[in-house]
């Protein structure tokens, strides 16, 4: 089947439409501005040699016009994000672009400087203070701010400092975060966090190529660097809006704006550099009010509310920004500039959830909300407001979502059939597998992408078609269909998990249900409790609910944090409660005592076992053993247990 490039599939066609002019420079003479140097080539290793960043993958979106397997507007986003390098935003605040998936931001003070978002990865973060400091005197680091809980503004602090641990934060240094941050950065993605890996990896493309036929970007940056990760935590929290500091000469005035793109996020406004950066809440793209990776849904009427108040306080003749920057994307400059754009997303995502709700007040769903609902005409002008990262109709359906849950009202789609029951029935409908392989060509042939998707779908989860060979059509069919809805998507994060499946398709005969085990991750940053609410999540419970009849009770002293925690598995459910009985030893009816600290603790759990680490206050063993077991984790004997 040759590949063709068809309409847009992000949104539906709405005949003349208006949209945004080519015509329009302005944001490559703003993405410019400032320019200093670039890193040649823009290649970080770690200490290993392996590569953990290439920028210049994508030298080829600026060697060609947008070709016909590119949306010309994707094209010109991933020209402008790809551009990397050390800018000059204000004479004190420069920033390092392009060398992750978001932007590090250096303040200079009177003697010092003020690092704000390090990045992803410690490496990337190392070579773009590196880099700074080459062209800029070098100052001593006197505060690390994050704007907010999401990792690409946190993970890569402790590259900023030579040897620090991942855990602990300099001498002298203040950490600065928006309140919760500890909570929120930690929290995300604990018990979701197996099959969240797995579906980010499909929406930033992470194993497709760099190429006009893959991954062009993801609409807010090129991608995630892969390397080392920390979490310095923080020793200033902001609590409130308008809470100030100094430090080394730099007053910084904040915005906390929480629930909005992340739960725990703010903003920063230097009034000696009239300058705002506005974190993540107005970038250039529309962005996510539910993400495709999984999470939970933001509130889009936030959002908006807390744009309107950085309007009023940030733009006014009593503090007036005549520069607007962020973490991402590229700076806008003038008063009036900075004005209409953080209006105009103000009312982005104050329409997107307004008119939903009116939509849904009348009766109509998630789905045919977002077949629907049209930006005015101005918002469909603006660079700014097109569907790069979030869409219109992923969005729409996210605040569905968040009113409504997952009910769509209609009692036919109360009680679906799981996908292979479902999909096995629509081929016998069909006549066949082969019929409905057909039926499926037909829709391609006459230009129905989505139908044909759906049709193809069907057949490859029923998986039980009358021939091997069907199936393995039918996922090559359905493999080029996914091609084309990709290389004609205007945004870059449905065009990932297209080409991405599409990938996977070709890849061996299983289905796409069928999935790998789950494995849960034990990061040394969170807490006892953390831990264990992930691995309750990864306990196979009807296995458990068979095997074990009676309950497993363990005690765990955590000796180093002076933590006791008391563990039951009974009717395949895992709790459990952390107790202030310092005399575990003496406990009645436990199955196993044991006595060890966070880091052995974590070493069983990532089945490093090493008996020499901890002691076994009384009982047996094996019953460890057993319960780790329902979790997919080996250790030791897990069947000694007499009561079993």
């Amino acid at each position: 089947m040759a590949v063709s490039k068809p309409q847009s599939t992000t949104y539906p066609s709405h005949g003349n439409d208006i949209g945004p002019s080519f015509a329009d420079t302005r944001d490559f003479s703003d993405a410019d501005r400032g320019f200093i140097d670039s890193l040649k080539p823009c290649v970080i290793r770690n200490a290993q040699g392996r590569k953990v960043w290439d920028n210049d993958e994508y030298s080829f979106v600026h060697a060609q016009e947008a070709p016909p397997t590119v949306d010309a507007r994707l094209w010109r986003q991933a020209q402008l994000l790809s551009k990397q390098g050390l800018y000059r935003i204000t004479p004190s605040i420069y920033q390092v672009r392009g060398f992750d998936i978001s932007h590090i931001t250096f303040v200079e003070g009177d003697m010092g400087v003020i690092v704000i978002d390090p990045l992803v990865s410690c490496e990337c973060a190392a070579a773009a203070l590196a880099f700074y400091q080459q062209h800029r005197p070098v100052r001593q680091i006197k505060a690390v701010v994050y704007t907010h809980s999401h990792i690409d503004h946190y993970g890569g602090a402790a590259g900023l400092f030579a040897g620090s641990d991942d855990d602990a934060v300099p001498e002298g240094i203040k950490i600065i975060a928006p309140e919760g941050f500890m909570e929120e950065a930690l929290s995300e993605n604990v018990l979701a966090g197996p099959i969240m890996r797995k579906r980010a990896a499909h929406m930033y493309g992470a194993f497709l190529p760099r190429s006009p036929a893959g991954q062009v970007g993801v609409g807010l940056g090129m991608g995630t660097s892969q390397g080392k990760t920390s979490l310095l935590p923080p020793t200033t929290i902001i609590t409130h809006t308008s809470q100030s500091l100094v430090i080394d000469g730099v007053k910084i005035v904040f915005q906390l704006v929480p629930n909005t793109e992340a739960p725990s996020e703010m903003n920063i406004y230097f009034p000696q550099e009239q300058a705002l950066l506005i974190a993540e809440c107005a970038t250039h793209a529309l962005h996510n009010i539910v993400t495709l990776r999984g999470a939970l849904v933001r509130d889009a009427k936030a959002w908006a509310t807390y744009l309107d108040q950085s309007l009023f306080m940030f733009t006014s003749p009593a503090a007036k920004s005549e520069v607007l920057f962020a973490s991402h994307g590229w700076p806008t400059w003038g008063e009036d500039n900075v004005q209409r754009f953080i209006g105009e997303q103000r009312d982005l995502y104050a329409f997107l959830h307004d008119q939903t709700i009116r939509l849904m007040n009348h009766g109509l769903n998630g789905t045919e909300i977002a077949e629907r609902l049209v930006l005015p005409p101005n918002l469909r002008r603006a660079w700014h407001a097109q569907g790069f990262y979030g869409s219109i109709s992923h969005n729409v359906k996210g605040i569905y979502q968040r009113y409504m849950t997952w009910f769509d009202g209609k009692a036919e789609n109360l009680w679906k059939l799981p996908p292979a029951e479902e999909g096995s029935r629509y081929v016998e409908c069909m006549g066949g597998a082969e019929q409905t392989l057909e039926k499926a060509r037909q829709f391609i042939f006459k230009g129905n992408l989505r139908f044909a998707a759906t049709l193809l779908g069907h057949l490859v989860a029923a998986d039980d078609v009358d021939s091997q060979k069907i199936q393995s059509q039918s996922r090559q069919v359905l493999s080029q269909v996914f091609i084309r809805l990709g290389h004609g998507s205007e945004n870059a994060t449905w065009r990932n998990i297209y080409l991405s499946q599409a990938a996977e398709l070709g890849e061996d005969h299983l289905s796409r249900n069928q999935r790998s085990p789950p494995q849960a991750s034990f990061p040394s940053q969170l807490s006892i409790e953390q831990w264990l609410s992930g691995l309750s999540v990864n306990i196979d419970g009807e296995l458990a609910g068979e095997e074990v009849p009676y309950p497993i009770s363990i005690g765990i002293d955590v000796t180093d944090i002076k933590e006791i925690w008391l563990l039951i598995l009974s009717n395949g459910a895992l709790t459990y409660r952390r107790c202030r009985d310092t005399a575990l030893a003496d406990a009645g009816l436990l199955d196993l005592a044991l006595a060890l600290t966070k880091g052995a603790l974590q070493d069983l759990l990532t089945e490093k076992e090493d008996r020499a680490r901890f002691q076994i206050l009384k009982g047996d063993y094996g019953a460890l053993g057993k319960l780790l077991s329902f979790a997919g984790i080996r250790i030791g004997s897990q069947n000694t247990i007499s009561h079993l």
